[in-house]
């Protein structure tokens, strides 16, 4: 039976602040990149939920989700891994606050920091994704949907079932 095919299913803020974007920097196998606050949505965990958690985790800042600014798919290859990954990504437009006092950084995150739209279009070399500039892209482009547009079901908050 061949294996079933599952992308990675991650979720990501798009946050702006006075015409500025924040980022993280943070160590990939592929060196020191740029990202959205993103990450992996959580076993037991709404997308929105998902994301607020991430940018906690990855900026000290608490992320209040306004829209949702796109769903992206897309493929990743690291040869030197042989790796072969496909991302389902969810990107939230949304504000922070300051970041919390004595609040660390996630493992492997090294800094934030807020960067113009021209910093953020020329270091697109820098960025962890293609994902990372679109989704910029599509909020500067006024992109934005309800909340509600995406739908967590109880199921997903129901302990596991034995195997």
């Amino acid at each position: 039976m061949k294996k079933r095919w599952k992308p990675n299913v991650t979720v990501a803020a798009v946050i702006e602040r006075d015409g500025r974007f924040l980022l993280i920097e943070e160590h990939t196998p592929e060196g020191l990149r740029l990202n959205n606050p993103a990450g992996h949505l959580d076993p037991a965990e709404s997308p929105q939920e998902g994301v607020v958690r991430e940018v906690l985790e990855e900026t000290a800042c608490v992320f209040t989700p306004q829209a949702l600014v796109g769903i992206y798919l897309g493929r990743f290859q690291r040869p030197s891994r042989d790796e072969d990954v496909t991302y389902l990504r969810f990107a939230y437009a949304g504000t922070v606050g300051e970041p919390l006092p004595g609040r660390a950084l996630d493992r492997g995150i090294v800094r934030t920091l807020w960067m113009t739209l021209a910093e953020v279009r020329a270091s697109a070399s820098r960025h962890r994704s293609t994902m990372v500039l679109q989704s910029i892209e599509d909020h500067v482009a006024g992109r934005r949907y309800p909340l509600a547009l995406i739908t967590t079901e109880a199921s997903v908050y129901l302990p596991d079932l034995p195997p």
